[in-house]
């Protein structure tokens, strides 16, 4: 493996201007990157990390840059019936939209309540883990109006709900962490209500029950094609992030046998997440910051501690199999929080990643 084909192809630019994707979009005030796309074929960013990816990588197809000038790209979500994409971009509280028939990257709504997590549900309608301040999950209904489905649990209000999907039966399983009240970067700081961090599941009579208390702050979760496992990722883990596994009751109200599935195994960092029709996992992944323990000594008079690892090397996309073996690697010049299968034969994955959004298309269908 030669390092040189590893590098990032990007140039940092201080001002948005610079940028036609900002510009255009009119992203004014937003750090963004020159994205230079790669010419040859196959895109030596898609890694082949064991010979049964390379059935999913398509020879001929690169990383694409759609757009760019947001702050913490996340929640992707795709409409099939208008061919767009939605993505939240927390810190400047607004969801964006990139329409795939005029390639056009705008805001789609400002004063989102600081949108996370996105999902589409059976019925085509938009459901959204508002993070911050009102902390409730939300359904856009096909006339524009809102309507909440949860806000509070046991009479106390959310955490900061963070991702959220959608099960066949019409229910509605998302996550409850803590990271929109944490600070001010993405919403207002608040004392959490909640004793524990929770994956919540939201009945079609709209009953709201905790299916999981035992995780520190769940973050990214979804469903096996044949929604008889629950996965979720616990970004707090001990000592690293994973991805846990559940059996779904056969009624879809419970779930049961907690098993560690996948393991970031050092200063990688799970995040959002999708599977794909074969049971394999596409996972946003970059550098966690962890730093060590012990101070450096780096010049200056200064001693300072040291991340434990480099983002250049880690940010992107990392495939694994339905039994947590690492498969393949999608490298980016930033890091991908979420993602999400769309196109109209669902093989065009978009991947959310700090300031901008790419697509890559593989031979890979999303789940549902």
């Amino acid at each position: 493996m030669q390092n040189a084909t590893l590098k990032p192809r990007r140039r940092f630019l201080t001002n948005a201007a610079g940028s036609g994707l900002a510009a255009f979009a009119g992203l004014a005030g937003a750090q963004s990157f020159d994205f230079k796309p790669n010419q040859r074929y196959p895109d030596p960013s898609v890694l082949i990390l064991d010979p049964s990816f390379a059935k999913y990588r398509i020879y001929s197809s690169t990383v694409e840059q759609l757009g760019s000038g947001m702050r913490w790209a996340e929640g992707p979500v795709y409409f099939p019936e208008g061919g767009y994409l939605l993505c939240s971009d927390i810190p400047n509280n607004r969801l964006m939209k990139y329409d795939e028939k005029t390639g056009k990257f705008t805001v789609h709504k400002h004063n989102a309540n600081y949108a996370n997590g996105n999902t589409r549900d059976r019925q085509g309608r938009l459901v959204t883990c508002e993070h911050s301040v009102t902390r409730r999950v939300v359904r856009t209904e096909k006339n524009g109006r809102m309507t909440v489905l949860a806000d509070s649990y046991e009479g106390k209000r959310l955490n900061a709900p963070n991702d959220v999907v959608v099960r066949s039966d019409d229910t509605v399983w998302f996550t409850d962490p803590t990271f929109g009240i944490n600070g001010e970067w993405e919403g207002s700081r608040a004392t959490p209500e909640q004793a524990t961090t929770n994956v919540y599941r939201i009945a079609k009579d709209g009953k709201l029950s905790a299916v999981i208390t035992d995780l520190v702050n769940p973050n990214g979760l979804a469903f096996s094609p044949d929604e008889k496992k629950l996965y979720v990722v616990e970004w707090k883990g001990t000592p690293n992030r994973s991805i846990w596994s559940y059996d779904v009751a056969a009624d879809g109200a419970s779930v049961s046998n907690k098993t560690k599935l996948i393991d970031a195994d050092g200063p990688g960092a799970l995040d959002g997440f999708r599977v794909d029709r074969d049971g394999n996992f596409w996972c946003g992944w970059g550098f966690s910051g962890a730093f060590a323990p012990e101070p450096t000594d780096v010049g200056g008079g200064m001693k300072a501690h040291l991340p434990l690892g480099k983002s250049e090397d880690m940010d992107g996309v990392k495939v694994f199999n339905r039994e947590g073996k690492p498969i393949g690697f999608i490298r980016l010049p930033e890091r991908c929080a979420n993602l999400e299968f769309g196109g109209p034969k669902r093989n065009r994955l978009y991947m959310a990643s700090s300031h901008s959004l790419y697509a890559l298309y593989v031979e890979a269908h999303g789940a549902v």
